[in-house]
């Protein structure tokens, strides 16, 4: 029989919604988002059609943000390159996730020998500079679209396993895992059963604030040759085109700058949110 009080989910939702930048950060996501993935379906043109007659025309009733160099419409190579950038983001995120969670949770619960082998590997890890590294797993494992969320997340977890271990370490220490414990449950069942139930929040915190460095990065890596790939285009390759005819053609950086801005923007507001949301003392 329920006592009638609200669970903390339940709880953390009302707060969030509570918060009015939160919500209009939220509607400024969806929206992006809804662009990105039904905009080009709207559009009459490809994001790779070519009119080599047309150049690099300015913004106008036809093109709504101007054509790149090859007759390309802009606004629908922005939004179709909108749909690889958050597509990287999400799923670098998750691999950052499943990796840094369950290696979080090991090492937090294992013994303390156990434990220190496994952060000095995290520690070894972090010693290599971050785009060094990334630079690296690109260049040995290829260019293609799976491999580059994949080699994104294999580094994003470093902090998540840290972040979770943290969490681990003070959540064994509380009364109800060491009655736990003496009623005889094994490491799996603490492990699933109290600890990871109760690192969600921090979890879910993290990874919506890694989503839009995760964007960053492949922007970054795009930027120098070394994200997607032509003719795709996310929108670190826009920006990059963009830039080198910044001087000529300026709409061609303005274009995917803002589109990127404005989601980047969203992500973190929402992230924020979600922190106060979860973590209410944080905000103190």
């Amino acid at each position: 029989m329920s006592c009638g009080h609200p669970s903390p989910w339940r709880l953390a939702w009302r707060r969030l919604v509570r918060s009015r930048v939160t919500v209009a950060a939220m509607l400024l996501l969806a929206l992006m988002v809804l662009a990105c993935v039904a905009g080009p379906w709207f559009s009459p043109y490809g994001p790779n059609d070519q009119n080599l007659d047309l150049r690099a025309t300015t913004p106008g009733a036809s093109h709504w943000l101007g054509t790149d160099p090859l007759g390309r419409d802009l606004a629908t190579r922005i939004l179709h390159g909108g749909r690889i950038s958050l597509l990287v983001g999400v799923l670098a995120t998750a691999v950052a996730a499943v990796i840094g969670v369950g290696y979080g949770l090991v090492a937090g619960l294992a013994g303390r020998r156990t434990d220190a082998l496994m952060m000095r590997i995290v520690d070894v890890l972090y010693a290599f500079p971050f785009i060094t590294f990334v630079i690296l797993l690109v260049v040995i494992f290829g260019r293609q679209f799976v491999l580059i969320f994949i080699a994104i997340g294999a580094v994003e977890w470093l902090t998540m396993a840290r972040v979770v271990r943290g969490q681990v370490l003070s959540l064994k220490k509380l009364e109800y895992v060491q009655a736990a414990r003496a009623a005889g449950a094994g490491f799996s069942r603490i492990l699933f059963r109290h600890m990871l139930p109760n690192v969600m929040g921090p979890v879910i915190i993290y990874a919506s604030l890694t989503v839009p460095g995760v964007m960053l990065l492949e922007a970054t890596l795009s930027f120098l040759g070394l994200g997607i790939q032509p003719p795709d285009a996310s929108w670190g390759v826009l920006i990059s085109e963009g830039a080198s005819n910044m001087a000529v053609h300026p709409w061609m950086l303005i274009g995917p700058g803002v589109f990127f801005m404005l989601t980047l923007l969203g992500l973190n507001l929402i992230g924020d949110g979600l922190r106060d949301a979860l973590d209410p003392k944080s905000g103190d």
